[in-house]
């Protein structure tokens, strides 16, 4: 590997650290190459993201970096040269483990469905199917791409990494909703709420203060976790058909992840009055335990 190769990956891990407080305990457990090319993706989805978040911009000027983003990548994938280390790592990921080039594509639409349409306001989801669709190109693509990396020859694999996907992204949402509603963005389906007697307004910013009551909420949370869990079930039957050396990552992840809307059920989902997350210490445990595995013939 050229040393300008070597810092771009460099760049990509250091901003994997920083910013994948989840994701990065799984990557340590992998094999070196495959962990970069992880930390390569990861990257250049952070980047995507923070386009959307950058301040001072018009929804039109988002599109446009977005757009050129991506367009970027598109030629360094083609075989143009480039001195921007993510481009740099993510074209020698894509091609040392054939990842398909419209995954990236994939990505960077699911992106932008965080952008306002129109004259902007919130962003709502009428009904669960709505909200699936949005998780499939945020988090079931992200799937695609990492079993890619991981290794697996059974087509199988597909629908359950992309189940998979849709359940890191559910527990996500269970998380931030407090934050995602300070954004605009109501990812609890407004059938959901309509259900047990709520609405988008209840999700109002202006209300979310610490005295906010998560109690006629909780039943709109308890039914997404609960679809959550539905959905890790797909894990179970990913692992055996993916690549031993990385069936440890997996794990890590999902375990990591599970325990994490197991810990927002057991605080009676209250996302509102600080955000939930599970402690350095307990995922160094889960990673102690992901290195195990990986020892384990």
């Amino acid at each position: 590997m050229t040393s300008q190769l070597e810092h771009a990956y460099d760049v990509c891990r250091g901003v994997t650290r920083s910013a994948a407080k989840n994701f990065f305990y799984a990557f340590l457990v992998l094999p070196k190459h495959k962990r970069d090319a992880l930390c390569a993706v990861y990257a250049f989805m952070r980047y995507s993201d923070d386009i959307c978040d950058l301040p001072g911009l018009t929804l039109e000027q988002r599109k446009e970096k977005l757009a050129a983003w991506l367009d970027a990548l598109h030629r360094v994938l083609g075989g143009e040269a480039t001195d921007d280390p993510v481009l740099m790592a993510v074209a020698d990921a894509q091609k040392n483990f054939s990842i398909r080039p419209e995954l990236f594509d994939q990505l960077v639409y699911g992106t932008a469905m965080d952008l306002p349409a129109g004259g902007g306001g919130a962003i709502v989801y009428r009904t669960f199917d709505e909200l699936q669709k949005y998780c499939y190109y945020v988090a079931s693509v992200v799937g695609l791409v990492a079993i890619r990396v991981f290794g697996y020859r059974d087509p199988r694999a597909e629908p359950l990494a992309e189940q998979c996907g849709i359940a890191f992204q559910l527990t996500n949402i269970l998380r931030d909703v407090k934050e995602d509603a300070g954004m605009g963005r109501i990812y609890l389906p407004e059938e959901d709420l309509a259900r047990f007697g709520r609405s988008p307004a209840d999700l109002d910013p202006a209300r979310l203060s610490n005295g906010f009551d998560v109690g006629p909420l909780r039943p709109v949370l308890q039914l997404l976790a609960d679809r959550a869990r539905s959905f890790y079930a797909a894990a179970n039957d990913l692992m055996p058909l993916i690549d031993e050396d990385s069936r440890a990552a997996l794990w890590t992840l999902v375990e990591i992840y599970r325990r994490l809307l197991e810990k927002i059920a057991r605080r009676g989902y209250d996302v509102f009055s600080q955000r939930v997350g599970l402690t350095v210490a307990e995922k160094l445990g889960v990673l102690s335990r992901g290195f195990l595995l990986r020892l384990t013939p």
